[in-house]
């Protein structure tokens, strides 16, 4: 059987979550590929301190991102977006052992739908959306995990759209195993969080598990989930 990429996305509060115990859950997951949105500089560091490779862009205004790697990308690049744009990481099996073709990483932030002013976020989202369905219209069969924070349940309709191009990996890993699928934010509920709107997207992949866990400080929980790209080589 094939290895699986282990990956991992997290909202990290504007760089409020811990930096030593989302440094901790990468080391303790054996964590392979790390997604983040709202990266702070706290944050940065322990992640490069655990992960050596990829590209990490902290801010303090809600607009810090960022992807670690275990092994080199052979390209890492952004996505122009409005407000906010995606992030993208190609890897090449000459790195990553696991692969036997290349493996397309998109990382995004959506605009919140209830920000103010609300026509306008509300107009970004269309336009991130919109910009990402050119860029993989420009490669549709390639294999790739589309995942982040996307400010959508299963009802809305950015939710939707991606959903009908591309497989909701831990929903399909749920529904397989007829296990509950947890939601993601927000994390601070008493009776934990209500709604799932951090996601993991894939196109020509497998799923082998998908868990959401706790990250103290954060109000989202993280998204830990083994993935296999089809056809890819054993270890």
């Amino acid at each position: 059987m094939a290895s699986a990429l282990r990956l991992i996305t997290a909202n990290l509060l504007n760089g409020r979550a811990s930096a030593e115990a989302l440094a901790g859950l990468v080391q303790s997951a054996a964590a392979d590929v790390v997604a983040v949105q709202e990266l702070g500089w706290e944050q940065a560091e322990a992640l490069s301190s655990v992960l050596p490779h990829g590209r990490l862009e902290p801010a303090d205004d809600y607009s810090g991102m960022g992807l670690a790697l275990r092994h080199p990308a052979a390209s890492l690049s952004r996505l122009a977006l409005p407000y906010r744009d995606a992030r993208i990481a190609r890897l090449e099996p000459a790195a990553w052992s696991a692969l036997e073709r290349p493996l397309e990483i998109v990382n995004v932030h959506f605009a919140a739908p209830t920000a103010r002013p609300w026509r306008r976020h509300l107009a970004y989202r269309r336009a991130q959306l919109a910009g990402l369905h050119r860029h993989f219209d420009a490669q549709p069969d390639a294999a790739r995990a589309l995942v982040g924070d996307f400010n959508a349940t299963p009802l809305w309709p950015v939710y939707r759209s991606l959903a009908a191009r591309f497989d909701d990996l831990p929903a399909r890993h749920a529904r397989e195993r007829g296990a509950p699928l947890r939601a993601t934010w927000p994390a601070w509920l008493p009776r934990g969080p209500l709604l799932r709107i951090d996601h993991c997207f894939g196109h020509a992949l497998e799923v082998a598990s998908a868990r959401a866990v706790p990250l103290p400080g954060s109000d989202h929980l993280a998204l830990v989930v083994d993935l296999r790209v089809k056809g890819s080589a054993g270890p």
